[in-house]
């Protein structure tokens, strides 16, 4: 069984490792967050098919009527 001296070596080798990029690393919680759009998508579709849908009903009405 490995002694205490050597897991802190291998946790440190490891770590050194990690931080060069040579072992990659799932990203933290709050790195993901940071990434994700505060907007969900279904929001954002349906924002853009209210706006989209009323420009063409717009145009519609002008061109027909």
């Amino acid at each position: 069984m490995p002694t205490a001296h050597e897991i802190r070596q291998k946790n440190a080798s490891f770590a050194n490792a990690a931080r060069s990029g040579k072992n990659p690393t799932k990203p933290s919680r709050q790195e993901q967050l940071a990434k994700k759009s505060p907007v969900g998508t279904w929001a954002l579709i349906a924002v853009l098919f209210v706006v989209c849908g009323g420009v063409i009903f717009e145009l519609a009405r002008l061109v027909f009527l």
